[in-house]
């Protein structure tokens, strides 16, 4: 995965950096599957590359009016460049990361705005007021975790919310089959196991289907599994089950259905909730902070409940997404922030990667029993968002 650094100066000097991670897979699989690894990442990089040199003549008072015009513009571009007419929204969500969090950053230099919650805009205060003392980390549990990690993970590390992998590779048939088998496995390895962090000491679920199930009567009978093995009543929500053209109402389903991926822009949430979804995942590091401000006083007005997903980002951009998943109202039956993170679990460097951010070390960066404990220094500090880094500060003076 391509981590990429855009840096944007305006007329009176003032510069600011914003970086992102690339996720191609995440943001069209169409297009990741019909090229190789690095011709996906190039894509999306030249896309962002384009979207600077847009920027150059659009003039802006907030980075939300910024957005507002480039992304039309931007995702045009990525239309022509990947040659693909149905190109995925998110694409052009994700090539625009960077550029985004630097226009919020200059936006907060030349406002005086030196925290996070000055930096809010009035409209989405609503929404983004709460200080969460704790915000939860949901552990993944992946398509080929070993089940001796995942016990690790939950009686050693204190973590008491498992995502599990589901839409498992093959037919319908087949993909409902190995998923109920992959949740009866970890929810045999884990079921015993206590937590101090909820009401009733039981740990919880969420799943991930990334729009895999092309019918509710299949998740439906993924459901009446669970029953039958005593994980129902322990799932806290299922992570966007049905594919983005389904428009089956999900309230019957029993639990919480978030919408994810068709949470691209403020029309395709509205849509879920119509058919019942009951809330929505957040993605400030994959669909820009901007657009998930919108989102998120969206779902506040409707009383919908929101969280934080990863993308696989690097140690600063969890900060990024931290500093959204602190102050969303509490999530229900959890009574605290939630933030999906697992760059530990998959990047090679990443201790290395993790001296890259600014204020490396602080306690609010370290997982502590499940949780990422936020006090008053991580408010006052907005997670280190706001100081330069020296590594991406070095990488774009040498390009100069």
């Amino acid at each position: 995965m391509w981590q990429t650094a855009s840096q944007l100066q305006i007329d009176t000097g003032t510069s600011k950096i914003g970086i992102s991670t690339q996720n191609v897979l995440y943001a069209d699989a169409d297009l990741f599957s019909s090229h190789t690894e690095a011709g996906g990442n190039a894509l999306m990089y030249a896309l962002t590359d384009r979207a600077l040199q847009l920027v150059k003549n659009l003039p802006f008072n907030t980075p939300v009016k910024l957005l507002d015009e480039i992304l039309p513009q931007a995702y045009a571009e990525g239309q022509k460049l990947t040659g693909k007419p149905t190109l995925n929204k998110i694409f052009a969500l994700n090539a625009l990361i960077g550029i985004d969090n630097a226009a919020w950053l200059l936006y907060a230099a030349e406002n005086n705005l030196e925290d996070f919650d000055a930096m809010i805009p009035a409209a989405y205060k609503p929404a983004l007021s709460y200080h969460n003392q704790k915000v939860a980390i949901m552990y993944l549990a992946s398509y080929n975790l070993q089940p001796e990690e995942l016990k690790k993970a939950v009686t050693e590390q204190g973590y008491f919310v498992i995502k599990i992998k589901i839409g498992q590779p093959g037919t319908q048939a087949e993909m409902l089959e190995k998923d109920k088998a992959r949740l009866s496995e970890v929810h045999n390895i884990i079921k015993d196991a206590r937590t101090k962090q909820t009401k009733n000491g039981k740990l919880f679920y969420t799943l991930d289907a990334n729009g895999r199930y092309e019918k509710k009567e299949t998740l439906l009978r993924l459901m009446e599994h669970a029953k039958n093995i005593g994980a129902f009543n322990q799932i806290l929500f299922i992570e966007e089950p049905l594919n983005e053209t389904n428009d089956e109402n999900v309230t019957d389903a029993g639990v919480r259905i978030g919408a994810d991926e068709s949470a691209h822009d403020e029309e395709g949430v509205l849509r879920r909730l119509q058919q019942g979804y009951g809330m929505v995942v957040l993605k400030g590091i994959a669909k820009t902070l901007s657009l998930s401000m919108k989102i998120a006083q969206l779902a506040h007005n409707r009383g919908v409940p929101c969280m934080c997903a990863d993308l696989t980002v690097n140690p600063i951009l969890i900060d990024w997404n931290k500093n959204l998943a602190a102050r969303l109202k509490p999530f229900p039956g959890l009574e605290m922030g939630l933030l999906e993170t697992n760059g530990d679990l998959n990047y090679r460097n990443w201790e290395k990667m993790l001296t890259y951010h600014p204020v490396s070390g602080a306690s609010w960066t370290q997982a502590r029993n499940g949780v990422f404990e936020l006090g008053e220094d991580f408010y006052k500090r907005s997670g280190g968002i706001y100081q330069p880094s020296s590594h991406y500060q070095k990488m774009l003076t040498k390009i100069k």
